[in-house]
């Protein structure tokens, strides 16, 4: 991925969740309210996490444990099938967590070592926070209901948080241009 795309996305990602928290429409309050809890988007996201990873897995070279990938498929494939049994609550969040974590590494590898460009510490900065936002809520998915609770409890909270991720993602975009 270049650096560009690599600023390019987070900043489209951060305008399209921003627009509607700005909106404040009733309809996204309710999907991001049912989220932490849904049990289809759970089975979705979660799977997709789940898919990723095992992909990954298929391809760890054998400096990375690549001559057990096939155990740690394995291995790993049953802890995901179980995961749908075992702890159904909340895997939407915990899901989307992993998404963020394995989707991470594209991102810090098109700024790794671009010196040039400090434009690309604003696309770094926002995946780091990222990163740890992620590692706090996998380990306790149900702080996401309590925070979206929170949030749309006022309107001027989200609207707030909303005007805050569409600025942030001008940012990243203009960043992103400057890039090119």
């Amino acid at each position: 991925m270049s650096l560009f795309a690599a600023s390019l996305v987070p900043g489209l990602l951060l305008i399209a969740l921003g627009l509607p928290l700005l909106m404040d429409g009733s309809g996204f309050k309710a999907a991001a309210r049912a989220f932490p809890r849904s049990v289809s988007a759970g089975y979705m996201v979660f799977g997709a996490a789940s898919a990723w990873f095992l992909y990954n897995i298929l391809h760890l070279s054998n400096a990375d444990f690549g001559e057990y990938r096939y155990l740690l498929f394995v291995g790993f494939a049953a802890v995901a099938v179980l995961s749908f049994k075992c702890v159904p609550d909340f895997l939407g969040v915990r899901g989307a967590c992993a998404i963020v974590l394995i989707g991470a590494a594209p991102f810090l590898e098109a700024a790794y070592m671009e010196y040039d460009h400090p434009a690309r510490l604003f696309m770094v900065s926002f995946v780091y926070v990222a990163i740890a936002l992620a590692i706090w809520l996998g380990a306790q998915p149900w702080r996401l209901r309590d925070f979206l609770g929170w949030l749309f409890a006022r309107p001027a909270r989200s609207r707030g948080l909303g005007a805050l991720f569409l600025a942030y993602g001008l940012v990243l975009c203009v960043a992103a241009l400057e890039l090119r």
